[in-house]
């Protein structure tokens, strides 16, 4: 009999905090697995390092570039409005809450996951393998499955008068929440931040007592907004826990020898945090230059900017039209001026800034241009130095933006893991912004 595999994901899990779970014996189900597997202390996220990104990038395997999503918040040039996934309650009920519920469940998945790449669920649906899934971002798979509105979710329907009573498609088993579930299950539906590892553990068990899975992925979500609340260095009670409920899924398949036997295991987390200590109101200093769309716009066409914080980065777009270099130029030093900005970077094409009004990728030859503190690195896939996983750059201008070393043909940086990878993918996505921003540490 082949194994099947359990890809689990803990949100939020840094690796130091795990340890200090583990060894504190807050975690003694995870313990279990470290002492027979093998831990991979130094993985690297996506950039932005926000769930939308990484959880798009975990279940295709590509990145923003080919993937498409480049945030939580990001402006649809397209359909001139801003998409928003639900960043804090204050964000959803400013953008309007069945808006950003909609982006989140139907479009992120049918609309903005670009049709161009298969997720994991539809490569094994392809291949008649019985996939699953907790509630997770991307469910995307082959299998309709028609909404069943339960608890508070049904109640916020009836009393709005919102039509969600639309079908979706995900994998052969789907939970997600109070709004899909594939099967009736003994197991309380909730979509409140804070309460979602019981439910996603009790499906997930009732999944394994069946064995009706080849793939699951089963979703954590909780010590996320655990650490938003109290800190990333206080996760320890967050992340057993996340222990306990996993532990519900090793019980339901015969017990940790049981589990092991029958199926593989990737425990992973998506992104960490860091401590934040300022804000860096990057919209509202640009606003005070140029008009800067607003969510509830009365007038959209006399903006001159659209602005999407996604956390510790920041998407820029120019809507005067392509090819303002002028504007660009000077929208860029207004931005790197700003105080707790870290890098600012973008598209060159033919010597020029390149201003996008429609969601295209760079042309043939492109650099990335990143800036930090005055000075300038260009960057592209070439016949260059290889970087740790593999791929060859050209580079042009001060290595030092990036902290990047070069030995024995490796380039490599201790500040900014996988640099040149992660912020091509990022600045190259069609939806990303023609400025992309990272805060510096604290912002």
């Amino acid at each position: 009999m082949k194994k099947g595999l359990v890809l689990a994901y803990v949100d939020s899990m840094r690796t130091d905090m795990l340890e200090l779970a583990v060894s504190e014996g807050e975690a003694p189900t995870f313990a279990k697995l470290l002492r027979r597997g093998v831990l991979v202390p130094d993985c690297v996220s996506s950039f932005p390092s926000v769930t939308p990104v990484a959880s798009a990038e975990m279940v295709t395997g590509v990145g923003p570039d080919r993937h498409w999503i480049v945030g939580m918040n990001w402006y649809h040039r397209l359909e001139r409005r801003y998409v928003e996934y639900g960043s804090s309650f204050e964000a959803s009920r400013t953008f309007g809450l069945f808006r950003t519920l909609y982006d989140l469940v139907y479009n992120m998945n049918l609309g903005h996951l670009s049709p161009a790449v298969d997720t994991v669920f539809e490569r094994l649906d392809d291949a008649d393998l019985r996939t699953a899934s907790t509630p997770f971002l991307i469910y995307r798979g082959r299998h309709r499955h028609e909404v069943s509105l339960e608890g508070l979710m049904r109640r916020a329907v009836d009393v709005s008068g919102l039509k969600l009573r639309q079908a979706t498609w995900g994998p052969k088993e789907l939970f997600y929440g109070e709004l899909y579930a594939s099967r009736r299950v003994p197991c309380k539906p909730t979509s409140r931040p804070g309460t979602r590892d019981e439910y996603s553990a009790c499906c997930a068990a009732e999944l394994a007592s069946q064995r009706l899975f080849d793939f699951l992925l089963l979703s954590l979500p909780d010590n996320d907004h655990y650490s938003h609340r109290h800190g990333p260095d206080q996760m320890v009670d967050s992340i057993a826990a996340a222990d306990q409920a996993f532990a519900k899924l090793v019980e339901a398949a015969g017990g940790m020898d049981g589990f092991l036997t029958d199926y593989a295991l990737i425990l992973t987390a998506d992104h960490a945090q860091t401590p934040i200590h300022r804000e860096l109101p990057i919209a509202a200093e640009l606003d005070e230059r140029w008009p800067v769309l607003q969510p509830s716009e009365d007038r959209p066409e006399a903006a001159q900017l659209a602005v999407s914080p996604t956390a510790r980065a920041a998407n820029v777009y120019l809507l005067g039209g392509e090819g303002d270099a002028s504007a660009h130029g000077e929208v860029r030093e207004a931005t790197e001026a700003m105080e707790g900005v870290d890098l600012v970077a973008y598209i060159e094409a033919d010597g020029e800034p390149l201003v996008r009004s429609m969601p295209t990728g760079p042309p043939p030859g492109a650099w990335v241009v990143v800036r930090r503190a005055g000075a300038e690195l260009r960057f592209r896939p070439g016949d260059g130095a290889r970087d740790l996983r593999g791929k060859r750059w050209d580079r042009d201008g001060d290595d030092g933006v990036l902290d990047l070393e070069v030995s024995d043909g490796r380039i490599r940086s201790e500040s900014y893991p996988d640099p040149l990878g992660r912020l091509w993918s990022a600045v190259c996505a069609p939806h990303a912004g023609d400025l992309v921003v990272s805060a510096a540490l604290g912002y």
